[in-house]
């Protein structure tokens, strides 16, 4: 049968993730790749109860069609744990967050819309956008987040701006304050709108982030929002928080994709909810991380001197960047850690235009201490054989770096 591809089929490509997820598989590999959150974190329990409630208080209602928005006392819970002010009507329960950015891209992309993204962005969001068939734009990115003047000088004609401020996918960079001041009011003085997704803002380690933008105006921002990593992926739960004017939209955008999401789990949720439960089960997921962080960053910088490899030591989140020596290509190195069990995501498919071949994301969060001693080890020694055949050794990187 000779199928007649719509033209924008040409434009989804496979996920790099997944395909390295496939990898990961195997036995015996250190996964330093997908951001799967630790499943020593999923409330196993929480949930056989609440599932038992629901079934037994309204198992018919549960088990049938349900509201597009979303399941009332849900959405509710989402406005009340909100920072600024929210109501409920504003809330649109979707099928994980990546479906968010789906109905974003369906009622505000057009055929060559220039989008903005920050320098480097979350992949799935590029992914998500890319049927659309937008433009997508880099804007110039620092350790502060996206830079103001290069946001400004790129603004006219966007039709908005994707940023993640806290812990940001896949760098793990967070916008600091100052900066989230000057962008939100750089973005409200172009009439440009912003949509933001947070995924991982409840799994700070020290200190909480600032305020998201939504916070700051309301009305020019989309908020996106998961319980995938204070709960569990496999939910398939999120959220979205939209100004009044759009939010007609992208409820429409969603009952043409799967009428609503699934509400037997979104009763789950709220069930699970009630009595403030993730006040005290989000700490736990934050310290367990925060000591896998910690064993990564110790790792790196005892297997990794005098290699001059640069990171980050994020202060939340499930990932690191990292960017090795020049003449490095992370895409031709993974096979070689593979070779040795390990295995991470090459960073260069995160930029909307050319990426940096040197680069790369580890993921802290669902390797043990032990197995993140035993990857970076095994990935410095990859990177260190990778250096012999470009005939530089250790201590001419040393003294480069010195």
């Amino acid at each position: 049968m000779n199928w007649k591809l719509a033209a924008r089929a040409a434009k989804m490509n496979p996920s790099v993730l997944r395909e390295i997820l496939k990898v990961t598989e195997r036995p015996g590999i250190i996964s330093l790749a997908g951001g799967l959150p630790s499943p020593k974190t999923f409330p196993i329990q929480a949930f056989a109860d609440a599932c038992a409630e629901v079934l037994h208080n309204d198992g018919q209602a549960a088990l049938q069609y349900a509201a597009s928005e979303g399941y009332a006392p849900l959405r509710q819970a989402v406005a009340d744990m909100l920072p600024w002010d929210v109501e409920a009507s504003q809330v649109l329960i979707t099928t994980g967050s990546q479906q968010g950015l789906d109905l974003v891209a369906k009622v505000l992309i057009d055929p060559g819309s220039k989008v903005l993204v920050e320098t480097p962005t979350y992949l799935g969001a590029l992914q998500a956008f890319g049927p659309m068939e937008p433009h997508p734009v880099g804007v110039a990115s620092d350790d502060e987040g996206v830079v103001v003047d290069d946001l400004v000088a790129k603004a006219a004609d966007a039709r908005f701006v994707y940023l993640l401020p806290n812990f940001q996918n896949p760098t793990g960079r967070t916008m600091t304050e100052a900066r989230r001041a000057a962008v939100s009011a750089a973005a409200a003085a172009a009439n440009l709108p912003i949509v933001e997704d947070n995924p991982y803002g409840e799994l700070w380690f020290d200190e909480a982030p600032p305020l998201p933008l939504a916070a700051r105006n309301p009305e020019g921002v989309i908020y996106l929002g998961s319980f995938s990593k204070v709960l569990a992926p496999g939910l398939r739960l999120g959220f979205l928080v939209a100004p009044k004017s759009i939010y007609p939209k992208l409820l429409q955008a969603k009952q043409a994709v799967d009428l609503h999401t699934p509400i037997f789990t979104q009763r789950m949720v709220s069930a699970v909810m009630k009595d403030k439960f993730l006040d005290s089960h989000v700490p736990t997921i934050r310290a367990l991380y925060k000591r896998q962080r910690d064993a990564m960053i110790a790792a790196l910088q005892r297997e990794m001197a005098g290699l001059d490899v640069k990171f980050n030591a994020p202060k939340g989140g499930m990932f690191l960047w990292a960017r090795l020596p020049e003449g490095i290509d992370t895409v031709t190195l993974l096979p070689k850690a593979v070779e040795r069990n390990v295995a991470f995501v090459p960073g260069a498919p995160f930029y909307a235009g050319e990426g940096d071949p040197r680069t790369l994301r580890l993921s802290f969060v669902t390797a043990s201490v032990e197995d993140i001693d035993r990857a970076i080890a095994a990935l410095a020694q990859t990177l260190r054989e990778e250096l012999a055949l470009l005939g530089r050794a250790p201590q001419q990187l040393a003294a480069a770096q010195a």
